[in-house]
């Protein structure tokens, strides 16, 4: 990537509507290129276009970043971009990790070598980024449903008193996106508050406020119900591999059973707690230098 080209980064997170947003991207890509902008998302859950493959260390591989992973991504970045932009427009929920560590109580644990990797390999100021935040409940439930219906998972009962006792959150990972990708303005968003696509690319890059930008058609996404991830993980277990057309059949099979099976529950008290944790989180992040907070 060339150096100097800054960059507006959509950092996610994961289980915050960023599928959507990546969407109204793919919808607006022309348009954003006539006005000067790369716009960097990947193809997950077939979004078009989307080519950005970037090369990140787990909590394994975070001592080498900057050898093994830094010219991995600069290479992921470099393909994304043009020699006429003047800027690019990056989405990627994976830039703080994966989900998979919630249940082992660890809040992406190879979210300071990832920025690290990602400032070192643009070699470019990040204007500004947006970050869509979660409470903690809704996350972890989200979360652990998404990997469900893919991938074998330990039962949700046998992880969730880590998330319960998680000693970090969200103020940590936003200290670690200051002081790493050194952001000149972010602004933290709670995801009910999230609103329209093109209202928060608006807010991530408020030259493009002008631009008649559109709003994709809502993508009506089935989510798996309790009777689903039982069957789902019934087939895991027994050490069965689905495509995706075939999960998805089986989710789609179950979406009038909706009666639960207690598949992803926390009790009441560490509903209460975790709810309380958020709020006191958001507190914090509200009083940060640099950070502008939507809740």
């Amino acid at each position: 990537m060339k150096q100097g080209k800054p960059l507006y980064v959509h950092l996610g997170a994961h289980r915050t509507g960023t599928s959507s947003f990546q969407m109204m991207l793919a919808k607006n890509r022309d348009l954003l290129s006539h006005a000067g902008y790369d716009v960097a998302y990947p193809g997950r859950d077939d979004i078009p276009h989307g080519d950005l493959g970037l090369r990140l260390p787990t909590p394994r591989t975070a001592d080498q970043w900057e050898r093994r992973y830094v010219p991995a991504c600069a290479e992921g970045l470099q393909r994304c971009a043009t020699e006429t932009s003047h800027a690019m427009i990056l989405s990627e929920e994976n830039i703080p990790g994966r989900m998979i560590h919630f249940a082992s109580g660890e809040f992406y644990p190879a979210a300071e070598a990832r920025l690290r990797t990602l400032a070192a390999a643009a070699g470019a100021p990040v204007l500004r980024a947006v970050l869509v935040v979660r409470n903690y409940t809704d996350l972890f439930v989200s979360s652990y449903r998404k990997r469900a219906e893919d991938n074998y998972a330990d039962p949700f009962n046998a992880g969730r008193q880590n998330m319960v006792r998680m000693a970090e959150g969200w103020p940590d990972l936003v200290r670690l996106i200051l002081q790493h990708l050194k952001v000149q303005e972010l602004l933290v968003i709670d995801y009910g508050r999230r609103g329209r696509s093109v209202d928060m690319l608006g807010m991530l890059v408020p030259d493009l406020a002008a631009l008649p930008l559109q709003e994709p058609a809502r993508r009506l996404n089935l989510s798996a119900t309790d009777a689903a991830l039982v069957a789902l993980q019934e087939r895991y277990q027994n050490g069965k591999t689905l495509e995706r057309e075939a999960w998805q059949e089986i989710i789609a099979e179950h979406r009038d059973d909706k009666v639960s099976r207690g598949v992803s529950e926390f009790t009441k008290r560490q509903t209460r707690i975790l709810e309380g944790r958020y709020q006191e989180h958001l507190d914090e992040i509200e009083k940060m230098r640099a950070v502008m907070l939507l809740r």
